[in-house]
Formats: C-alpha cells, structure tokens, sequence
C-alpha cells in the first residue's frame, strides 16, 4: 500500500521538488526554536532557558573606548557631501583593532563574540561607509570563510594581514544576471596546467554590488568552476568555487565606484584572463566546488550579525529620536507628544525597539552557543530590516519639517535615505520573506518533511512509512490541540512562568499549535506550487517571525530581572506580535485557494478566527503608557531606545543639541507648567513663556532660580528645533555637464576598459 501512496505523491508531485543547490542550502546550518514553532507544541522552558548573556568586560570597553571615540571623530555631514573617508579615520581604525574583531586573537585580531560584533556594528551603523568599512571585514567574507575552510597554509599567511587592515577584503558574489538567485553565477573558473606542470585557474568574470570593491585589496570570488581534464579529480563541473585574489594580479580590475544611495564604498569587479594557482581556492583543491555550501553554513549564522544590527540601529535610533523630540516640539501650547496620533507613533517606536533589540541578543547569543539557524538568521535580516525602515518613516512623520530639511542637524535624514540598501542586499526582502522563511523552514524545520520527501526521491518505502505515519500522527495531534486550544484560547499550553506573562505563553503556544497545523495543510494541498505561491507563504513567514519575536521579547523581559516599569511596553509589544499573527492567519485563510480545504478555511474557518482572535492589538490608554517610557529622561530611555547607539555631547548637532534641550525642559517641567497656567488664565500677559518669566517671578508663581532655568531650557528648545540654512555658496553646486563625454559610464563602459587596460 505504501509502495502505491509513494507512487502516486511522485507522479501527482504533491509535495516540492528540492534542487542540488536547494539541497545543499537545506542541509546546511541548524533547526533551533524553529524546530519548536514548527512543532506546533513548544517547549516554552527550553526556551527561555537559552542564553541571553551581556558583553565580556573587553568588548564593551572596547564599546566605551574606541568606538565612542570614533563616533566622536567622524563628520558624518562631511563624509555624506565628500564621500571619502578620511586617512586619518582609516587609520584609527587600523591601530584600533576594527579590523579584527572577527579574527582568533592567535592569528592577531580580537576573537569578538557574535554579539560583540554585532554590537560595534550596531553603534557604528549610523556613520555611512565608515560603518560599512567595520561591517565587511567582520562579516561574510575572507577572513570568516579563511576562519570555517582555510587551509593552515592561509590561515597564517592571510588572517594576520587581515586583522592589522592591511589587507580590506571584499566578496564578490553578485552579477548582473545573478543577484537574488546567486547560485545561477556565470562567473568562471577553468583549471588547465600550467607549462611548468603547476594547476591553475584561468578567471572570467563581472561582478557588481560588491561593497568594498573600490577600496579592497583582496577578493573573494565565487565562479563556477569548470574542469575539463578533471585535473582536480572532482569531475568537469566541480560546482560554485570561492577564490581568493590580491589586488595587482593581472587581468583584475578594481577602483571604478557605484553610487548607492548612502553613499558607500561599492563598485563592479571585472577580471579577464586572471591567472592563480589552484592553491587559491579556499580550503586548497579539495574543496574546489565546495563554495555554496560554504556559503549557506555561513550564512546560517552570519545572516543574524550585520544587517539585523544595522536594522535594530535604525530602529533604536528612531526611538531614540522621536520620545524626545516629542517634548521638545510644542504646538497648540502642548508638547506634540501629548496628541494622541503622534502618541501613537511614539509608543510603537519605544515597543518595537524592545522587540527587535530582544531578537538580536538572543539570536547572536544561539550562535555563540553553537547554532546556525538558517530560518532564524532570515526572519532577523527581513524583519529588522524592514521594521527599521517603517520606524524611521514614522520617525520622519513626527519629525516633520525638521526630519526632510537636510544638514548636520537632521538626525533621521540620512539613515532614512539609506535604510532601501539593508532591505535590497543579502538576500532582497521580498525573496526573503516569500521563499527562504518559510520555503526553507517548511522542509527542514517540520519534524517530517525532509524524511518524507527524501524517501520519495529514493523510492525508499520502508523509510516512506516511517515518514509518512509519523507525519499523520503529527497532523492528526495537531488537529485535535488545536481544537482544544482554541476553545480554552490556549489555557492548556504550559507556561513556564506564572506572572501576568504567562497568558502570552499560552497564546504562542495556541498560535504554533495552528501554524504547525496549517503548514501541514499547506504542503498537502498546495505542495509543489508553494514556490510559486509567494503571497501564501510570505504570509506563513510573518506569522513564524512573530512568534520568534513574541518568544525572544519575553526571554528579555525575564533576563533583565521582569522589571515592573516595562510591563507596559512588554504588554503592548507582546499584543502587538499576536495581532501580526492573527493577521497572517486571516489573510492564509482567505487566499488558500483550494478545493474543499480552501472553502472551509475562507467561511467557516475566517467566521471562527475572527470571533476568536489571538489579539486585537493595544489599546490607545496603552499607547499613552508605553510612549511616556522615551518621554522621559532616564535609565528606562537608556535602555530601550538609546542605549547601544552612543552618547551624543551636548554641543554636538543633532542629536547632542536635541538629548540637551530635553533633559534641561524636563527638570523645569514642573515650575514652567505653573507659568503656562497662569498664562493660559490671562494672569499673565505675554506671547513665549521666556517673555513671562519676569512677571510671574514678581508674582511669586516661580523663583529667581527657577525662571533662569526655565530661560535656559527654553533657549534650548528653540536652539534643538532649528533646521540647518546654507548660503547661496553652500547650496548650489556646479551642475553635471549632459553632453555624451561626461555621462556616467555604464557597467559595458567598465568592461570595455578592463579589457584595453589587459591588452
């Protein structure tokens, strides 16, 4: 019978085929809560008994030390109109280690933790191409590649040089035919020997979008890798090969620059006839067609450091912003903030701070704990990435006129502009999220899934039994806890604690249990077509992401010692995850169109899950609650909005001018709200509170004392809401020349000059 099932799966193709390079993406990293969510029965306690540690002494002094100072040594307004980093900036970074923090202290650099890293990156990420320059060398690329493959032979020769600065790596991986789909690279690599009996690899190549590429002195290339004479004894077509290249080499061509918007440093790479030694292959010849797998391993992991830093940085930073400019800005006699639609704006910057800042320590810790979690690693690039952008768009709104008139002083401005590049590179968002989340969770995170389909694949039918009634026994169990679930709205699940979080526990629970339930739905019914049903399981996606940050937002709460000041941003953050949730349940319901199935879950299935909801969201008293925690100084507005960005001095534009005026309107806010009064009475006659001051200190409402610190901090308020002007000098700029000769060379340009300079 099961010999006949099988049959009939293979023909119908009822479940998605897995290709070679899916298959190796698969099988790289690890199932980690995932796995949990997936199983539609988590075990919460494990959970939260995952590490969610604090920085070794070393890395944040480094934090305090070198990378405060140089937060304070760059001229960000200066280094966005130049775009060039000055020497002594590189320079700064070289003697200071930046370089390294990737590296094993034997080989010379700093042997940084993942969320070591991952905090550097996340306070330097407000400094444009400088953060940039941290970010690449301590990322996916040389030196980890060399770290996870390397041969002892480059360890030592490369690691070193690379820790000092001495060599700046970058990774050339995209093209212009290849981007989202990076393993469809043309870029080749033919092996031939040498007429002195040596390997080689003869190079043709043009990549674009490499970061780092004008500035870099060493490339990682990925090439397809073809060897005729299987001289390297792996067959004619070992596969996706990554290649080491220094600058110089013959044929190489780097210097030419793009212009993302940002700007940063980053350009094509061209090469034509380059000539290495086989030796230059990452890991030697043996691990010539080796390079996709190296690169999913790596990327399990590595996917969770640079970009959800720079996301988070966007997100705190809005945070950051908007609480006090909030205060600052008055209209209609009252700070903007007391008005309700900007309250609102407020509240969800401060809650989705905590949340995104809570998913990334948790995540990096995994990954110092041994785990590569390919599904995680995605969900925390997408989310971070795209909600740090959204936060900096509502930043913007509050900010108004002060957010788009560009200058030192604007605080949002650029990190807006910029935010499009975290969501384009390393995988685009909306690839992400409509095929890796769930495409890839959905075959190697399901209990059964991979035993079924690669029973299927080789007609294994002991193995396919196996699979197949462990999976209907799962589906089946799921059936009934979700039944049961529902009806207790998740009474049954256990917590593992038992304060007024534990009904958020319960409500995961209940959510995973129906995720795991629908995702069984999904594969059966759908099954080879989900590739192609991108909105269906980008919808699957978002609902597994909340789950994650629902989980990681309650570890932080209960790591940080269940502090009773955030029980209003927890409440808030955690009503916030299930409504996305609910949210995605309602729209697989209505667009799983399928017979009989799809009918039940369009009607009857949106008619219960509308009257049974996981959450209808926060309530605008809740708002109220959570904005005030940014609205006031204090350690709460540290840790949840700037903390980890930096410590702006009070002179500095910006935000140092901004951080001054609060602080110094919030210790007067209760003598000038008695001048306010009176003024609002008619009591006292005047137009600004500075000009009412010397009547109400004769009336005795305030002190002599008081009415000069309420004039101070009046003076900087309207000091911290001033916008940047330029004299005719300084805005107009010679205009660019249209005619043919000084247009921007296109990518055919470059090639066409790569290959004269060869000849």
């Amino acid at each position: 019978m099961f010999s006949m099932i099988l049959n009939k799966l293979d023909k119908a193709k009822v479940l998605p085929r897995i290709s070679d390079t899916e298959r190796q993406a698969l099988n790289a990293g690890s199932v980690w809560i995932d796995g949990q969510l997936f199983s539609g029965n988590p075990d919460f306690h494990s959970m939260m008994q995952e590490a969610y540690p604090a920085l070794s002494d070393e890395e944040q002094a480094f934090l305090d030390g070198p990378v405060e100072e140089l937060l304070h040594r760059v001229d960000r307004w200066e280094l966005r109109n130049t775009r060039r980093v000055p020497e002594e900036i590189w320079a700064f970074l070289r003697d200071h280690g930046f370089f390294g923090l990737i590296i094993p202290k034997e080989y010379g650099g700093s042997g940084f933790s993942t969320l070591g890293r991952s905090a550097v990156m996340m306070k330097t990420a407000q400094l444009g191409p400088v953060g940039t320059i941290v970010v690449i060398p301590n990322t996916l690329g040389a030196a980890e590649l060399l770290m996870g493959y390397g041969t002892e032979a480059q360890k030592s020769h490369y690691l070193p040089r690379l820790a000092t600065g001495e060599l700046v790596p970058c990774f050339g991986l995209t093209e212009p035919t290849a981007g989202s789909d990076a393993a469809s690279i043309r870029a080749e690599g033919e092996v031939f020997k040498s007429d002195d009996g040596e390997i080689k690899l003869r190079l043709n190549f043009s990549k674009r979008y490499i970061t780092l590429a004008p500035v870099a002195n060493l490339v990682s290339l990925a090439c397809q890798l073809h060897d005729p004479d299987n001289l390297l004894g792996r067959g004619e077509h070992p596969g996706i090969t990554v290649v080491l290249l220094e600058k110089g080499t013959k044929g190489l061509h780097l210097g030419d620059h793009h212009l993302p918007i940002g700007p940063f440093d980053n350009g094509p790479i061209h090469g034509e006839d380059v000539v290495v030694p086989a030796d230059n292959i990452i890991g030697g010849p043996e691990q010539a067609g080796q390079g996709w797998r190296m690169l999913m391993e790596q990327l399990g992991g590595g996917r969770a450091v640079s970009l959800p830093a720079g996301g988070v940085a966007s997100a705190k930073s809005a945070a950051a912003a908007v609480g006090p400019y909030s205060m600052v800005r008055e209209q209609f006699g009252i700070p903007i903030g007391w008005m309700e639609g900007v309250t609102a704006k407020v509240a969800r910057s401060a809650a989705l701070a905590y949340v995104l800042e809570s998913s990334r320590i948790y995540v990096c810790a995994g990954v110092d704990a041994g785990h590569h979690p390919p599904v995680i690693s995605a969900i925390l690039k997408q989310q971070t990435t795209e909600l740090g952008q959204q936060l900096l768009i509502d930043g913007m709104d509050v900010m108004a006129g002060a957010g788009v008139m560009q200058g030192p002083n604007n605080i949002l401005g650029s990190g807006y502009i910029s935010a499009p590049v975290s969501v384009t590179v390393e995988g685009a968002n909306i690839l992400t999220r409509t095929l890796m989340i769930f495409g890839q969770g959905a075959v190697r995170c399901h209990p059964y899934a991979l035993d079924t389909l690669g029973a299927l694949e080789n007609k294994d039918v002991p193995a396919f039994r196996k699979a197949i009634l462990g999976w209907m026994g799962h589906s089946i169990a799921n059936f009934g806890r979700g039944i049961v679930r529902g009806i207790t709205r998740g009474a049954t699940v256990r917590s593992p604690v038992s304060d007024e979080t534990a009904r958020y526990f319960k409500k995961l629970g209940w959510a995973s249990t129906r995720f795991a339930f629908l995702t069984d739905l999904a594969m059966f019914c759908v099954g080879g077509k989900l590739k192609q049903r991108g909105q269906l399981s980008g919808r699957f996606a978002d609902a597994l992401s909340w789950m994650v940050f629902g989980v990681t937002t309650l570890r932080r709460f209960h790591a940080e010692g269940a502090r009773k000041e955030d029980l209003p941003v927890v409440h808030w953050a955690l009503q916030y995850c299930l409504l996305e949730i609910q949210r995605a349940f309602e729209g697989i319901y209505a667009n799983f169109d399928t017979p009989v199935v799809g009918w039940l879950l369009r009607y009857p299935g949106r008619f219960f899950l509308k009257i049974n909801p996981l959450s209808s969201g926060p309530s605008d008293a809740e708002d109220r609650r959570v904005a005030a925690a940014i609205q006031t100084p204090g350690e709460q507005y540290q840790r949840i909005a700037l903390g980890g960005l930096g410590s702006p001095r009070d002179d500095e534009p910006g935000m140092g001018r901004l951080l001054h005026a609060w602080r110094l309107i919030s210790e007067v806010a209760e003598p000038s709200m008695r001048v306010k009064k009176a003024m609002r009475r008619g009591q006292i006659k005047a137009t600004s509170v500075i000009e009412a001051l010397d009547t109400a200190v004769a009336e005795g409402l305030v002190s002599d004392a008081e009415a000069e610190r309420i004039r101070a901090a009046e003076t900087a308020r309207l000091e911290a809401i001033q916008v940047d002007v330029f004299d005719k000098d300084e805005y107009y700029r010679d205009s660019l020349s249209r005619g043919d000769a000084n247009r921007p060379a296109t990518e055919a340009d470059h090639q066409s000059l790569a290959r004269a300079a060869n000849e």
